[in-house]
Protein backbone atom coordinates (compact mmCIF):
# COMPACT_ATOMS: atom_id res chain seq x y z
CA UNK A 1 0.00 0.00 0.00
CA UNK A 2 1.82 3.17 -0.92
CA UNK A 3 2.09 6.56 0.79
CA UNK A 4 0.25 9.78 0.10
CA UNK A 5 2.82 13.14 -1.13
CA UNK A 6 2.28 14.07 3.17
CA UNK A 7 2.75 10.88 4.65
CA UNK A 8 5.96 10.63 2.27
CA UNK A 9 7.11 13.70 3.72
CA UNK A 10 6.78 12.93 7.34
CA UNK A 11 8.08 9.29 7.05
CA UNK A 12 11.46 11.06 5.57
CA UNK A 13 11.89 13.63 8.40
CA UNK A 14 10.68 10.91 11.41
CA UNK A 15 13.80 8.51 9.53
CA UNK A 16 10.84 5.90 8.65
CA UNK A 17 10.76 3.88 5.64
CA UNK A 18 6.99 4.21 5.70
CA UNK A 19 3.99 4.89 7.72
CA UNK A 20 0.22 4.58 7.54
CA UNK A 21 -3.07 6.89 8.44
CA UNK A 22 -3.28 6.97 12.35
CA UNK A 23 0.63 6.61 13.18
CA UNK A 24 1.97 8.49 15.71
CA UNK A 25 5.43 9.81 15.08
CA UNK A 26 8.06 12.35 15.78
CA UNK A 27 9.28 14.24 12.87
CA UNK A 28 12.09 16.25 12.21
CA UNK A 29 11.13 20.21 12.15
CA UNK A 30 12.75 22.48 9.30
CA UNK A 31 10.98 25.48 10.29
CA UNK A 32 9.34 26.69 13.36
CA UNK A 33 6.81 29.91 13.48
CA UNK A 34 5.42 31.97 15.75
CA UNK A 35 3.78 35.46 15.87
CA UNK A 36 3.09 38.28 18.41
CA UNK A 37 0.05 36.25 20.07
CA UNK A 38 1.04 33.14 20.43
CA UNK A 39 4.55 33.58 20.89
CA UNK A 40 4.72 35.24 24.05
CA UNK A 41 2.68 31.91 25.07
CA UNK A 42 5.27 29.87 24.20
CA UNK A 43 7.97 31.82 25.69
CA UNK A 44 6.69 31.66 28.89
CA UNK A 45 6.24 27.91 28.13
CA UNK A 46 10.10 27.86 27.67
CA UNK A 47 10.89 29.29 31.09
CA UNK A 48 9.40 25.94 32.62
CA UNK A 49 11.92 24.10 30.91
CA UNK A 50 15.19 23.04 32.10
CA UNK A 51 17.07 24.06 29.39
CA UNK A 52 17.24 27.25 28.04
CA UNK A 53 18.15 27.46 24.40
CA UNK A 54 17.09 26.68 21.09
CA UNK A 55 17.31 23.81 18.66
CA UNK A 56 19.10 25.91 15.48
CA UNK A 57 18.13 29.80 15.58
CA UNK A 58 17.99 29.95 11.54
CA UNK A 59 14.88 27.78 11.84
CA UNK A 60 12.83 30.07 13.57
CA UNK A 61 10.49 32.77 12.54
CA UNK A 62 9.13 35.02 14.77
CA UNK A 63 6.76 37.73 12.84
CA UNK A 64 4.81 40.64 14.65
CA UNK A 65 1.65 40.83 12.35
CA UNK A 66 -1.73 40.32 14.23
CA UNK A 67 -1.75 43.89 16.17
CA UNK A 68 0.90 45.69 14.88
CA UNK A 69 2.08 48.40 14.35
CA UNK A 70 1.00 47.81 18.37
CA UNK A 71 -2.85 48.92 19.11
CA UNK A 72 -2.56 49.53 22.66
CA UNK A 73 -0.03 49.02 25.44
CA UNK A 74 -0.89 44.72 25.98
CA UNK A 75 0.03 44.46 22.43
CA UNK A 76 3.36 46.35 23.10
CA UNK A 77 4.53 44.29 25.93
CA UNK A 78 3.79 41.28 23.46
CA UNK A 79 6.20 41.92 20.70
CA UNK A 80 8.82 43.57 23.59
CA UNK A 81 8.95 40.03 25.39
CA UNK A 82 9.36 38.43 21.46
CA UNK A 83 11.63 41.18 20.70
CA UNK A 84 14.01 40.15 23.86
CA UNK A 85 13.53 36.28 23.31
CA UNK A 86 14.49 37.09 19.95
CA UNK A 87 18.06 39.46 20.87
CA UNK A 88 18.78 36.85 23.72
CA UNK A 89 18.61 33.74 21.13
CA UNK A 90 20.00 35.60 17.95
CA UNK A 91 16.75 34.57 16.13
CA UNK A 92 17.60 35.16 12.82
CA UNK A 93 14.11 35.80 11.19
CA UNK A 94 12.69 38.01 13.48
CA UNK A 95 9.87 40.27 11.66
CA UNK A 96 8.83 43.57 12.63
CA UNK A 97 7.42 46.46 11.82
CA UNK A 98 9.46 48.06 8.87
CA UNK A 99 10.47 45.00 7.60
CA UNK A 100 7.45 42.85 8.46
CA UNK A 101 4.58 41.44 7.05
CA UNK A 102 1.55 38.90 7.31
CA UNK A 103 3.28 35.74 7.98
CA UNK A 104 1.54 33.38 5.86
CA UNK A 105 2.45 35.93 2.71
CA UNK A 106 5.69 36.99 4.30
CA UNK A 107 7.49 33.28 4.90
CA UNK A 108 7.50 31.67 1.31
CA UNK A 109 8.57 35.74 0.14
CA UNK A 110 11.59 35.48 2.38
CA UNK A 111 12.28 31.89 1.04
CA UNK A 112 11.93 30.91 4.25
CA UNK A 113 10.05 27.47 3.34
CA UNK A 114 10.34 25.20 0.30
CA UNK A 115 9.09 22.02 -1.01
CA UNK A 116 9.51 18.96 0.66
CA UNK A 117 9.56 20.64 4.31
CA UNK A 118 7.97 20.32 7.71
CA UNK A 119 6.72 23.50 8.93
CA UNK A 120 4.73 24.02 12.48
CA UNK A 121 3.43 27.13 13.26
CA UNK A 122 1.14 28.86 16.49
CA UNK A 123 -1.08 29.94 14.01
CA UNK A 124 -3.91 27.80 12.17
CA UNK A 125 -3.33 29.20 8.82
CA UNK A 126 0.51 28.20 8.64
CA UNK A 127 -0.99 25.50 6.27
CA UNK A 128 -0.30 27.83 3.78
CA UNK A 129 2.86 26.23 2.55
CA UNK A 130 1.64 23.43 0.93
CA UNK A 131 1.30 25.54 -1.82
CA UNK A 132 5.10 25.23 -2.04
CA UNK A 133 4.77 21.36 -1.57
CA UNK A 134 5.74 21.05 2.13
CA UNK A 135 3.94 19.80 5.79
CA UNK A 136 3.16 22.80 7.16
CA UNK A 137 0.16 22.62 10.04
CA UNK A 138 -1.11 24.92 12.56
CA UNK A 139 0.04 23.61 16.24
CA UNK A 140 -0.53 25.00 20.25
CA UNK A 141 1.87 27.07 21.50
CA UNK A 142 3.22 24.84 24.14
CA UNK A 143 3.89 22.30 20.66
CA UNK A 144 5.25 25.87 19.59
CA UNK A 145 7.66 25.70 22.81
CA UNK A 146 8.48 22.15 22.51
CA UNK A 147 9.28 22.61 19.27
CA UNK A 148 11.66 25.54 19.25
CA UNK A 149 13.95 23.69 22.26
CA UNK A 150 13.74 19.98 20.16
CA UNK A 151 13.29 20.77 16.56
CA UNK A 152 10.92 17.72 16.87
CA UNK A 153 7.21 17.47 17.03
CA UNK A 154 5.05 14.60 17.45
CA UNK A 155 2.21 13.93 14.60
CA UNK A 156 -0.76 11.37 13.75
CA UNK A 157 -0.36 10.88 10.10
CA UNK A 158 -3.27 11.81 8.85
CA UNK A 159 -5.21 10.02 6.14
CA UNK A 160 -6.43 11.55 2.87
CA UNK A 161 -8.85 13.53 0.87
CA UNK A 162 -8.24 13.55 -2.99
CA UNK A 163 -9.15 17.22 -4.91
CA UNK A 164 -9.08 16.62 -8.63
CA UNK A 165 -8.57 19.82 -10.11
CA UNK A 166 -9.40 20.24 -13.90
CA UNK A 167 -9.93 22.68 -16.32
CA UNK A 168 -9.30 26.36 -17.16
CA UNK A 169 -10.61 29.36 -14.68
CA UNK A 170 -13.78 31.50 -16.06
CA UNK A 171 -12.92 35.20 -15.76
CA UNK A 172 -12.57 36.38 -12.23
CA UNK A 173 -12.53 33.17 -10.88
CA UNK A 174 -9.54 32.66 -8.89
CA UNK A 175 -8.04 30.27 -5.71
CA UNK A 176 -10.55 32.35 -3.05
CA UNK A 177 -13.65 30.44 -5.33
CA UNK A 178 -12.27 26.86 -5.59
CA UNK A 179 -11.59 26.66 -1.78
CA UNK A 180 -14.98 28.43 -0.69
CA UNK A 181 -16.45 26.14 -3.61
CA UNK A 182 -14.95 23.03 -2.01
CA UNK A 183 -15.29 23.76 1.77
CA UNK A 184 -18.91 24.81 0.59
CA UNK A 185 -18.99 20.65 -1.07
CA UNK A 186 -17.59 19.00 2.34
CA UNK A 187 -18.14 21.18 5.20
CA UNK A 188 -15.96 22.78 8.13
CA UNK A 189 -15.43 19.27 9.28
CA UNK A 190 -15.09 17.41 6.05
CA UNK A 191 -11.80 16.83 6.13
CA UNK A 192 -11.20 16.68 9.59
CA UNK A 193 -7.56 15.58 10.68
CA UNK A 194 -6.97 14.69 7.25
CA UNK A 195 -4.53 16.09 4.59
CA UNK A 196 -6.41 17.76 0.99
CA UNK A 197 -4.26 16.75 -1.70
CA UNK A 198 -4.64 18.55 -4.43
CA UNK A 199 -3.72 16.56 -7.88
CA UNK A 200 -4.90 17.09 -11.26
CA UNK A 201 -4.16 18.95 -15.05
CA UNK A 202 -6.24 22.16 -13.75
CA UNK A 203 -3.55 23.48 -11.22
CA UNK A 204 -1.11 24.29 -14.14
CA UNK A 205 -4.25 27.00 -14.72
CA UNK A 206 -3.68 27.77 -10.87
CA UNK A 207 -0.93 30.65 -10.20
CA UNK A 208 1.24 30.83 -7.29
CA UNK A 209 -0.83 33.08 -5.57
CA UNK A 210 -3.97 30.96 -5.75
CA UNK A 211 -2.35 27.72 -4.35
CA UNK A 212 -1.28 29.98 -1.72
CA UNK A 213 -4.92 31.38 -0.99
CA UNK A 214 -6.27 27.07 -1.55
CA UNK A 215 -3.45 25.91 0.64
CA UNK A 216 -4.30 28.65 3.35
CA UNK A 217 -8.30 27.74 3.87
CA UNK A 218 -7.37 23.79 4.18
CA UNK A 219 -8.01 24.40 7.61
CA UNK A 220 -11.31 25.78 7.23
CA UNK A 221 -12.73 22.28 5.84
CA UNK A 222 -11.03 20.67 9.55
CA UNK A 223 -7.66 19.63 7.40
CA UNK A 224 -4.34 19.04 8.92
CA UNK A 225 -2.95 20.18 5.90
CA UNK A 226 -2.85 20.94 1.81
CA UNK A 227 -0.54 20.12 -0.03
CA UNK A 228 0.33 20.95 -3.79
CA UNK A 229 2.31 19.00 -5.92
CA UNK A 230 5.64 20.62 -7.36
CA UNK A 231 5.98 21.83 -10.66
CA UNK A 232 7.72 23.94 -13.01
CA UNK A 233 5.60 27.37 -11.37
CA UNK A 234 6.45 25.82 -7.96
CA UNK A 235 10.31 25.75 -8.99
CA UNK A 236 10.14 28.81 -10.56
CA UNK A 237 8.87 30.81 -7.58
CA UNK A 238 11.14 28.59 -5.22
CA UNK A 239 13.89 29.47 -7.48
CA UNK A 240 13.08 33.34 -7.65
CA UNK A 241 12.52 33.71 -3.66
CA UNK A 242 14.66 30.82 -1.74
CA UNK A 243 18.66 29.92 -2.00
CA UNK A 244 17.60 26.75 -0.22
CA UNK A 245 17.95 22.87 -1.23
CA UNK A 246 13.76 21.65 -2.27
CA UNK A 247 13.31 17.97 -2.11
CA UNK A 248 10.27 17.11 -3.98
CA UNK A 249 8.22 14.21 -2.92
CA UNK A 250 5.24 12.56 -5.22
CA UNK A 251 2.21 10.24 -4.38
CA UNK A 252 2.23 6.73 -5.00
CA UNK A 253 0.07 5.74 -7.65
CA UNK A 254 -1.24 3.04 -4.92
CA UNK A 255 -1.87 5.57 -2.33
CA UNK A 256 -4.45 5.29 -0.29
CA UNK A 257 -7.31 8.16 0.07
CA UNK A 258 -10.68 8.19 2.04
CA UNK A 259 -12.52 10.02 -0.69
CA UNK A 260 -12.16 11.83 -3.66
CA UNK A 261 -13.66 15.37 -5.22
CA UNK A 262 -13.19 16.32 -8.68
CA UNK A 263 -13.07 20.68 -9.13
CA UNK A 264 -13.55 21.91 -13.18
CA UNK A 265 -12.50 25.60 -13.07
CA UNK A 266 -14.11 26.38 -15.83
CA UNK A 267 -17.80 26.06 -14.73
CA UNK A 268 -16.90 27.63 -11.12
CA UNK A 269 -18.35 31.00 -10.35
CA UNK A 270 -17.42 33.98 -8.28
CA UNK A 271 -18.48 32.46 -4.87
CA UNK A 272 -19.50 33.97 -1.38
CA UNK A 273 -19.38 32.35 1.96
CA UNK A 274 -22.26 33.83 4.45
CA UNK A 275 -22.27 34.54 7.82
CA UNK A 276 -21.26 32.49 9.95
CA UNK A 277 -19.62 29.70 8.92
CA UNK A 278 -16.77 29.50 5.45
CA UNK A 279 -19.42 26.81 4.29
CA UNK A 280 -22.56 28.62 4.16
CA UNK A 281 -21.34 29.43 0.36
CA UNK A 282 -23.38 30.52 -2.23
CA UNK A 283 -22.74 31.55 -5.83
CA UNK A 284 -23.18 35.35 -6.79
CA UNK A 285 -25.90 34.70 -8.89
CA UNK A 286 -27.30 33.48 -6.08
CA UNK A 287 -26.39 36.54 -3.57
CA UNK A 288 -29.56 38.59 -3.87
CA UNK A 289 -29.33 42.11 -2.59
CA UNK A 290 -27.12 42.49 0.52
CA UNK A 291 -25.95 46.20 1.40
CA UNK A 292 -22.56 46.61 3.01
CA UNK A 293 -20.94 49.14 4.99
CA UNK A 294 -17.10 48.12 5.00
CA UNK A 295 -14.88 46.21 2.58
CA UNK A 296 -11.11 44.53 3.41
CA UNK A 297 -9.08 42.95 0.63
CA UNK A 298 -6.07 42.10 2.75
CA UNK A 299 -4.79 38.82 4.87
CA UNK A 300 -2.29 35.87 4.72
CA UNK A 301 -5.27 34.69 2.42
CA UNK A 302 -5.72 37.23 -0.23
CA UNK A 303 -3.00 40.32 0.34
CA UNK A 304 -0.58 39.29 -2.04
CA UNK A 305 0.02 41.42 -4.92
CA UNK A 306 -1.89 39.51 -7.62
CA UNK A 307 -5.09 40.00 -5.46
CA UNK A 308 -4.15 44.25 -5.16
CA UNK A 309 -4.16 44.30 -9.23
CA UNK A 310 -7.28 42.60 -9.76
CA UNK A 311 -8.96 44.77 -6.98
CA UNK A 312 -7.18 48.18 -8.53
CA UNK A 313 -8.34 46.72 -12.18
CA UNK A 314 -11.91 47.03 -11.05
CA UNK A 315 -11.62 50.18 -9.06
CA UNK A 316 -9.88 51.88 -11.21
CA UNK A 317 -11.04 55.51 -11.96
CA UNK A 318 -14.26 54.72 -10.07
CA UNK A 319 -15.49 55.60 -6.54
CA UNK A 320 -16.31 53.87 -3.61
CA UNK A 321 -20.07 53.78 -2.48
CA UNK A 322 -21.53 56.21 -0.51
CA UNK A 323 -21.45 54.69 3.09
CA UNK A 324 -19.03 52.21 2.09
CA UNK A 325 -15.46 52.28 4.45
CA UNK A 326 -12.64 50.68 2.17
CA UNK A 327 -9.60 49.62 3.55
CA UNK A 328 -6.72 47.86 1.33
CA UNK A 329 -4.18 45.66 3.30
CA UNK A 330 -0.87 44.62 1.26
CA UNK A 331 0.66 41.11 2.63
CA UNK A 332 4.21 42.19 3.40
CA UNK A 333 6.42 45.11 2.58
CA UNK A 334 7.58 44.23 -0.74
CA UNK A 335 4.02 44.53 -1.40
CA UNK A 336 2.97 47.36 -0.25
CA UNK A 337 6.27 48.74 -2.04
CA UNK A 338 5.32 47.29 -5.36
CA UNK A 339 1.40 48.67 -4.86
CA UNK A 340 2.98 52.35 -4.38
CA UNK A 341 5.58 51.46 -7.47
CA UNK A 342 2.78 50.10 -9.67
CA UNK A 343 0.51 53.20 -9.32
CA UNK A 344 -2.11 50.69 -7.36
CA UNK A 345 -1.91 52.65 -4.23
CA UNK A 346 -2.86 55.81 -6.11
CA UNK A 347 -5.78 53.95 -7.55
CA UNK A 348 -7.21 53.15 -4.06
CA UNK A 349 -6.64 56.41 -2.29
CA UNK A 350 -8.58 58.14 -5.61
CA UNK A 351 -11.43 55.68 -5.38
CA UNK A 352 -12.32 56.43 -1.97
CA UNK A 353 -9.94 53.88 -0.10
CA UNK A 354 -7.31 53.48 2.27
CA UNK A 355 -4.13 51.80 2.30
CA UNK A 356 -2.64 50.12 5.58
CA UNK A 357 0.65 48.93 6.78
CA UNK A 358 1.09 45.28 6.84
CA UNK A 359 -1.30 43.64 9.93
CA UNK A 360 -3.41 40.79 10.28
CA UNK A 361 -5.56 43.65 11.42
CA UNK A 362 -9.26 43.70 11.20
CA UNK A 363 -9.22 39.99 10.14
CA UNK A 364 -9.03 38.67 13.90
CA UNK A 365 -10.98 41.64 15.43
CA UNK A 366 -8.00 43.20 16.54
CA UNK A 367 -7.71 46.62 15.12
CA UNK A 368 -7.73 48.53 11.68
CA UNK A 369 -11.72 47.93 10.93
CA UNK A 370 -13.92 46.73 13.46
CA UNK A 371 -17.54 46.13 13.02
CA UNK A 372 -20.13 47.70 14.98
CA UNK A 373 -23.80 45.80 15.84
CA UNK A 374 -25.46 45.44 12.86
CA UNK A 375 -23.02 46.02 10.11
CA UNK A 376 -22.03 44.03 7.33
CA UNK A 377 -18.56 43.18 5.53
CA UNK A 378 -17.22 41.73 2.79
CA UNK A 379 -13.61 40.19 3.46
CA UNK A 380 -11.38 38.54 1.68
CA UNK A 381 -10.28 37.01 4.47
CA UNK A 382 -10.61 33.77 5.49
CA UNK A 383 -13.17 33.30 9.04
CA UNK A 384 -16.51 34.90 9.14
CA UNK A 385 -17.69 33.45 12.46
CA UNK A 386 -19.90 35.09 15.02
CA UNK A 387 -17.84 38.17 16.32
CA UNK A 388 -14.81 37.70 14.40
CA UNK A 389 -14.33 40.83 12.84
CA UNK A 390 -16.06 42.59 15.74
CA UNK A 391 -19.59 42.96 17.45
CA UNK A 392 -21.57 39.74 17.75
CA UNK A 393 -24.27 41.03 15.74
CA UNK A 394 -22.06 42.37 12.54
CA UNK A 395 -22.15 40.11 9.95
CA UNK A 396 -18.94 39.01 7.49
CA UNK A 397 -19.38 37.36 3.68
CA UNK A 398 -15.91 36.20 3.00
CA UNK A 399 -15.13 36.59 -0.54
CA UNK A 400 -12.53 37.20 -3.36
CA UNK A 401 -10.80 40.55 -4.58
CA UNK A 402 -12.60 40.50 -7.58
CA UNK A 403 -15.75 40.32 -5.86
CA UNK A 404 -14.54 42.50 -2.72
CA UNK A 405 -13.54 45.41 -5.33
CA UNK A 406 -16.81 44.90 -7.13
CA UNK A 407 -18.84 45.57 -3.82
CA UNK A 408 -16.85 48.50 -2.52
CA UNK A 409 -17.90 50.52 -5.88
CA UNK A 410 -21.52 49.18 -6.08
CA UNK A 411 -21.86 49.20 -1.86
CA UNK A 412 -23.69 45.68 -2.18
CA UNK A 413 -22.48 42.06 -2.66
CA UNK A 414 -21.51 42.45 -6.49
CA UNK A 415 -19.73 40.48 -9.67
CA UNK A 416 -17.26 42.65 -11.72
CA UNK A 417 -19.55 41.29 -14.07
CA UNK A 418 -22.01 44.09 -12.93
CA UNK A 419 -19.66 46.67 -13.53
Amino acid sequence: MGMTMTQKILAAHAGLPYVEAGQLIEAELDLVLGNDVTTPVAIHEMEKFTEKRVFDNEKIALVMDHFTPNKDIKSAEHCKCVREFSKEFDIKNYFDVGKMGIEHALLPEQGLIVAGETCIGADSHTCTYGALGAFSTGVGSTDMAAGMLTGKAWFKVPAALKINITGEKAPWVSGKDVILHLIGMIGVDGARYKSLEFVGDGIKNLTMDDRFTIANMAIEAGAKNGIFPVDDLTIEYMKEHSKKEYKIYEADSDAVYDEEYTIDLSTLRPTVAFPHLPENTRTIDEVGDIKIDQVVIGSCTNGRITDLRIAAEIMKDKKVADGVRVIIIPGTQEVYLQAIEEGLATIFVKAGAIVSTPTCGPCLGGHMGILAAGEKAVATTNRNFVGRMGHVDSEIYLASPAVAAASAITGKISSPEEL
